[in-house]
């Protein structure tokens, strides 16, 4: 049984037994697609799923500031402190932007963490081509004002893979309309989170204290694009292990027994108690 939660504006719901294991989706936090993974992860742990904005909670629609990374992990924090029994940790998986806020929260709270495991954190920052890659995703963002959400996903297609720019975009293309960037959640992902989370820089200072307690991962499929090489140089600067899950950015959703699989095999080897690993 699922248990849908709001406390003084926080958005979760929570499924399963076992450990708690916090999900952080990536995009604007909208859990949508997240069902099979946490269907399967339910039978180990108490699987307690984010929806840092609320918007697959009522709240989609509605004004939304320009997002601070901070923001997310602070209110993470505060749902482990609803959640957590009294003296136990969780475990955290992070996706995409959502594995920006989980490096954010184990560098800001490690106390009530076992282990995180962030999956292709578009933290650029810690490249050495910095500067070019944040300017792809203006581009991006820039595309999506200009000409819609087509055109967008196309050059950030682009932007991930290392491809060249996409040819201009359909001359019948239109902008979005004003509401059409609150209403749907690709539209407050590439408006109000995008930008601001990919100029997040790490504290690898404080990582690196708590190494141990935090894998870096990418995709199999993504191996030679922009993502895998972040998750990688991002491992490299914290100290911290480095493991490859099934599929690419988007496996959590399109393989989710077999990512499920995956992050079992990859707490249980980081000493996580699993029920029936």
């Amino acid at each position: 049984m699922t248990r849908e939660l709001h406390s003084r504006e926080l958005h979760y719901d929570v499924t399963g037994s076992g450990p708690v294991l916090l999900v952080l989706p990536g995009g604007a936090g909208h859990p949508m697609g997240f069902g099979p993974l946490t269907e399967r992860l339910s039978a180990r742990f108490t699987v307690v799923t984010c929806d840092p904005l609320g918007l697959a909670h009522g709240r989609l629609g509605r004004p939304v500031a320009e997002q601070r990374v901070t923001d997310w992990s602070e209110g993470a924090h505060r749902v482990l402190e609803a959640v957590l029994p009294a003296g136990a940790s969780a475990y955290v998986l992070g996706t995409s932007s959502g594995g920006i806020a989980a490096l954010d929260l184990l560098a800001r709270h490690p106390e009530r963490l076992a282990h995180v495991v962030a999956h292709e954190p578009p933290v650029v920052q810690v490249l050495a081509d910095a500067p070019r890659q944040r300017a792809g995703f203006t581009e991006v963002a820039d595309t999506f004002r200009a000409a819609g959400l087509r055109a967008a996903g196309a050059r950030l297609a682009a932007v991930l893979d290392g491809t060249p720019a996409p040819t201009p975009a359909d001359p019948e293309a239109q902008p979005p309309s004003p509401g059409e960037e609150l209403t749907t959640p690709m539209g407050v992902f590439l408006t109000r989170v995008l930008l601001p989370f990919s100029a997040y820089v790490p504290d690898t200072a404080a990582l690196r204290s708590v190494s141990v307690r935090l894998t870096l991962a990418a995709g199999r499929d993504s191996r030679g694009w922009l993502l895998h090489r972040t998750a990688r140089m991002a491992a490299e600067s914290a100290g911290a292990g480095f493991t490859e899950f099934p599929g690419g950015h988007l496996g959590v959703l399109e393989h989710p027994e077999e990512f499920a699989r995956r992050l079992v095999d990859t707490l249980s080897g980081a000493g996580a108690q699993v029920t029936g690993a």
